[in-house]
Order: structure tokens, then sequence, then C-alpha cells
């Protein structure tokens, strides 16, 4: 150390500095090692409360510009909302869709280009955060030209199918309903011709026995008689 007039040596600076680093160090991490802790508390809290990803992901209704998207939960879960990453499989248009306080499986997807291949994920959201992503489902548009597939087509027979049974249902108690109200119909106005004929009967009946009685009545002398001459 340079010697200094009537002082005598000066004291190091850099001694000094490296002996209060480490104390330095100690008090900033006894600072800082709480907050790790609740965070890393916090965050295990919310990662063991995420709702677990949706399962049974399909596309349906497959046309040139549209599709919809259903998938299925797992039971005893809250959900509370959705959230869908759509990207086309050459990346040159990525979208994602959020909603929440729904209880919607599904999606129709809007605004697409035909003829052009998709990847999609679904996550769900809960009341701390949200799932991890589904597996990637792929799915091609139609043309414009293209028909919908044969099994979009076999589920519109089954649903006619279903309201025309629906319909016969509705023509069977129809028809049951008139039968009752006409066999009720008839036993009244069978009702009604047997008290009829039996009212008439009873006149008849009243008729016959007040006539004999009438017959053999025996008729009435006049009081005065006849004056006989002499």
């Amino acid at each position: 150390p340079a010697l200094r007039p009537g002082l005598g040596p000066a004291p190091s600076r850099g001694a000094g500095s490296r002996a209060g680093a480490p104390a330095a160090m100690a008090r900033v991490s006894a600072m800082i090692s709480p907050v790790l802790v609740l965070f890393g508390c916090d965050l295990c809290f919310v990662r063991a409360n995420r709702p677990p990803s949706p399962v049974n992901v399909t596309v349906t209704q497959l046309k040139a510009n549209s599709a919809t998207v259903s998938w299925d939960v797992p039971e005893g879960d809250v959900v509370i909302g959705y959230a869908i990453l759509q990207q086309r499989q050459d990346g040159q248009m990525q979208r994602f869709i959020r909603e929440v306080n729904t209880t919607n499986r599904a999606c129709v997807l809007w605004d697409l280009a035909e003829d052009a291949d998709y990847i999609i994920q679904v996550q769900s959201i809960g009341l701390y955060g949200e799932s991890q992503a589904s597996k990637r489902v792929h799915f091609r548009t139609l043309k414009e030209t293209d028909r919908l597939p044969s099994n979009s087509s076999n589920q519109g027979d089954i649903t006619m199918k279903g309201l025309d049974k629906d319909r016969q249902l509705q023509t069977g108690e129809i028809i049951i309903i008139v039968a009752v109200l006409l066999m009720w119909a008839a036993v009244i106005a069978l009702f009604c011709r047997q008290y009829d004929i039996i009212k008439d009967n009873d006149s008849n009946n009243n008729k016959e026995k007040t006539k004999p009685s009438s017959e053999h009545s025996t008729p009435e002398r006049p009081s005065g008689g006849l004056l006989r001459s002499k």
C-alpha cells in the first residue's frame, strides 16, 4: 500500500469490497428465497388444478369454406371455456379462437380456404388456467364442386328416417284416439237405442193394462124408468 505523509499506509479498497460481497449476496438471497418458494407453490397449485386436455377431438360437416370441431371433456372437472388453435399445414395462416363462460363442446370454423389442409388443437379453460393442448387433428376442406361425404348423407338419411318414424308414431296415436272415440260413440248410441226400446215397451204395457178394465166395466143405468100404459 502507498504511504501517506503522517497517516501511514492507505487501506486497500479491493479487499474491503471483496469481503462485503458475500454478505450482500447472502442478504439478497435471504430476501428472494421466500418469494421463490411462494412462486413455486403457486405454480404447483395452478398446475395441479388445471383441467385435463380435451379428448375425442373430431372434425365433421366438412365443406369448402367451413367445418365443425367437436370434443369431449372428462367428467368431474370444472371447465368454463375452450381455446382452439387453427393453422394451415403450409404455415400461411394461423388463428387462435378463445371463448369463456360457455359449456359448448363444439365450434364452427369459418372462412377456410377450399381444398386446403388444416391442423387444429383444442384446450380446455378452467378456473386456474388452461389445459395442455389436445392431440393434433388434421383435416382437409372440400372443393366447391365436391359434394358432402357419404357419411354426412347417411347421417341425413338417419335423421329423415327418425323423423318419418316419429310421424308414423304420431299417426298411429291419432288413429287409436279416433277409434276409441268411435267406440264410445257407438256404445252411447246403443245405450240410447236400448233405452228408447225399454221406454216404448213400458208405455205399451201400461196401455194394455188400462184397456181391459175399460172394456169389462158395466154401463150405468138411467135413474128414471118408463111409464107403462094401462
